[in-house]
């Protein structure tokens, strides 16, 4: 379900637990409260929260289980692993746990710092249905994301997403060396649980080697992979 207004219903309902943002699964909330720890108010939490996602969770395109149990925050969490949605997804699970409301963005956006594997297989340079954590935060909706962790970063050479729990936390527009990076072309929309349908129908539209060939296509290493493809360009 979309949101689009915030009333107190709609913002009950961003604390809810869900199909998909199952933060009532006992090994969310003991996560939830080990990463809080001493904080004590939401954006402390929230900031604290982000940069578990970001950097314990490691983003593999490579392991998209298009399934709905893939899709669920438990799983993400008990993986250790996942692509943007399924980040964003734990990172929203996360944070309803420790009674912060929030829901899932969605947006194409197009990334120019992709391996070039991955690119091949994908046969575009557009992300669709890239997902993104909203966090309501001292009055407002926030946006967060905590897709690429820091070993990834660091190999890419991208400034890693930082996030302060007051302003968006989307993706830098340029790398390190003022390369373009990445760029947002579409907005979804926003929504109190995963749209799992649309998500999984963009695979099969865009992405079919995704859709068609999932197990083979988990034998990718993305970071080595980008390490690699740096030390090719750096030789040219």
């Amino acid at each position: 379900m979309e949101i689009n207004v915030d009333s107190p219903e709609e913002l009950e309902n961003c604390l809810k637990p869900t199909r998909f943002i199952d933060h009532d699964a006992p090994a969310i909330i003991a996560f939830a409260k080990q990463v809080i720890g001493d904080a004590s108010n939401d954006s402390d939490k929230a900031i604290r929260l982000f940069y578990a996602v970001r950097d314990e969770i490691q983003y593999d395109p490579y392991r998209v289980d298009l399934t709905p149990n893939g899709f669920k925050a438990s799983v993400v969490l008990a993986r250790k692993r996942g692509y943007c949605v399924a980040k964003a997804i734990l990172l929203a699970a996360l944070a309803r746990a420790v009674s912060i409301p929030s829901r899932i963005g969605l947006a194409d956006v197009r990334n120019h710092l992709v391996t070039e594997r991955l690119k091949s297989l994908m046969k575009t340079d557009i992300f669709y249905y890239h997902g993104f954590t909203e966090l309501f935060l001292d009055g407002r909706w926030v946006k967060a994301t905590p897709t690429f962790n820091l070993s990834l970063c660091q190999r890419f050479g991208i400034k890693p997403m930082d996030f302060d729990g007051h302003h968006d936390a989307l993706f830098h527009e340029f790398d390190r060396d003022g390369n373009l990076h990445m760029e947002y072309v579409n907005y979804h929309g926003s929504f109190v649980d995963v749209p799992f349908d649309l998500i999984l129908h963009a695979f099969e539209t865009y992405y079919p080697t995704f859709t068609n060939d999932c197990a083979s296509l988990a034998t990718g290493n993305f970071e080595k992979e980008a390490e690699e493809d740096i030390k090719r360009t750096s030789m040219k």
